[in-house]
């Protein structure tokens, strides 16, 4: 089986460039080897290739910074993010599928507001400015950098409402939330873990300003990637 998903992967790889990808698909079929032994061959496949990198992170970040890594602790989650609007790549902005992927990993890794200026920065300089779902998906990764300091676990954004979830362990100063509701009729409690946000808007990138805003007008300490 393993021969045959090989000779599939050459098959499908014709395209000048394509070594890599070949190289990445031998890698998910045979497992990688152990990063921290000298075996050829681990156990890396069991989980996949990029769970064992962050949980391999998480290790390293944990012994750099004087504390025993916890084994038991699942990894860090994502903030979910909807916008209400297609926020993607397009063929006809980028034709190359495995580049459109490539990008989409590089977007995904982004850990702050300069690795994602610099993405923009190629994006434009090599396929033009960004359109609307292009850009979509800058705000949304531009949100999940801005919002997972604080510990929102989800934003959704209507162009008619903002409602924003935060974590059980949010850095959120319950004093500023009461002095927001009290003070701006537009925000309300919604339980003790929502906040939510009534205005038409339309434009994305407003949108996604705005929830910006109010994150940083109810968090313990001010952001610095607004």
């Amino acid at each position: 089986k393993d021969a045959e998903k090989r000779l599939e992967a050459i098959q499908a790889m014709e395209e000048l460039g394509s070594g890599f990808f070949l190289a990445m698909h031998d890698l998910e079929i045979r497992g990688a080897g152990e990063v921290l032994g000298d075996s050829q061959s681990g156990n890396i496949t069991e989980v996949g290739f990029q769970i064992y990198a962050d949980m391999l992170t998480e290790a390293v970040n944990a012994l750099k910074a004087g504390r025993e890594p916890d084994l038991e602790a699942p990894l860090a989650a994502v903030t979910e993010i909807n916008l209400h609007a297609p926020a993607l790549l397009p063929n006809d902005y980028c034709a190359d599928i495995h580049e459109r992927l490539t990008l989409y990993k590089r977007l995904a890794n982004a850990q702050d507001r300069d690795d994602l200026e610099r993405l923009e920065e190629e994006l434009v300089d090599r396929f033009g400015t960004p359109g609307p779902a292009a850009r979509a998906l800058l705000e949304t990764h531009r949100l999940r950098i801005f919002a997972r300091p604080i510990g929102v676990q989800k934003i959704d954004a209507t162009p008619e409402v903002i409602v924003v979830s935060f974590g059980k362990d949010a850095k959120v100063d319950p004093a500023k939330v009461i002095r927001l509701v009290q003070t701006d009729k537009r925000y309300r409690l919604v339980g003790n873990e929502k906040l939510r946000f009534e205005q038409a808007i339309e434009d994305i990138s407003q949108r996604a300003r705005a929830i910006r805003e109010m994150l940083a007008g109810v968090a313990q300490s001010e952001p610095t990637d607004r």
